[in-house]
């Protein structure tokens, strides 16, 4: 999977979120079976990016990152063994303290890390543990259970789904779009409904809420005279485009799912939360 097709994913607004409001932890497990190599290359974006919204895949910083080219993301590599040398992970270790040659940080990205032993993890965990603000690492691995518990105990995990099952909650973010859009009140208010009637968790309204907030900012710059260079669906894009919403109309809902966004964050009953957000839209809209 190419970054730019993992950046419409659902596991992808969770990271994007999370670093949007500056919480992306400075230490990742990649786990799952889904693309884990375009995860972690997207939250090394995150954490580089100098845009409102990160990873914005379009400042300097992104795009070095997207190509493979900038100075303070690593990948940790021994192409010369099975297993990474002890030396190696030194290296890792004191090159960590060294600060940023241009970036916010130093991201350390281990692609496969069935080949990082045990003797490698314990000379890594001190510097994971109380290593420097400015460096963070991103472990790949499709069973997180290769890593140490005491690695494990200090990242937080991302499990992503089956390359085959992404974009199934995707149908969400273009079923919503396609009602902010063609303003039917009433099948607005069935669908928000029947999230509640199905239980979907906040974590998954995070994320839905996120994803069609993203499209509503590109069909906003599109507005505006700013078109995106890489929209995030270029479909559900023109569909906005096509319809009588304002800039002002586009603003507040971007808000309002903002707003409601972050209400997932807190013990708010789904109930209330898609209540809410259904009369708001109403009004907005």
């Amino acid at each position: 999977m190419e970054l730019s097709t993992f950046a419409k994913t659902n596991t992808a607004a969770r990271l994007r979120a999370a670093a949007s409001r500056g919480a992306l932890s400075h230490a990742l497990i990649f786990s799952g079976s889904g693309d884990l190599a375009a995860a972690a290359r997207y939250a090394a974006a995150a954490l580089e990016c100098t845009g409102a919204d990160k990873p914005c895949l379009a400042c300097v910083h992104c795009r070095k990152v997207l190509a493979d080219i900038h100075p303070d993301v690593i990948t940790v590599r021994d192409d010369e063994h099975a297993e990474l040398g002890v030396e190696v992970i030194r290296g890792v270790r004191t090159d960590a303290f060294i600060r940023p040659n241009e970036g916010a940080c130093k991201v350390y990205i281990f692609p496969d890390c069935t080949r990082l032993n045990e003797k490698g993890q314990n000379v890594l965990l001190k510097t994971v543990e109380e290593g420097p603000p400015y460096a963070a690492f991103l472990f790949c691995a499709e069973n997180p259970s290769v890593l140490l518990p005491t690695i494990r105990s200090r990242c937080v995990e991302c499990k992503l789904p089956p390359a085959e099952a992404v974009g199934a909650d995707d149908e969400r973010v273009r079923t919503l779009l396609r009602l902010i859009a063609e303003g039917h009140e009433a099948e607005r208010a069935a669908f928000l409904l029947r999230l509640e009637v199905e239980k979907v968790p906040r974590e998954e309204l995070s994320a839905l809420f996120e994803g069609v907030r993203v499209i509503l900012a590109d069909a906003l710059c599109a507005l505006c005279g700013v078109p995106p260079a890489a929209p995030r669906d270029a479909q559900a894009l023109r569909a906005l485009l096509d319809s009588r919403l304002t800039r002002a109309q586009l603003l507040g809902t971007i808000e309002l799912l903002e707003t409601y966004r972050k209400h997932c964050d807190y013990n708010v009953g789904v109930g209330p939360l898609l209540g809410g957000l259904a009369v708001e839209l109403e009004e907005n809209l």
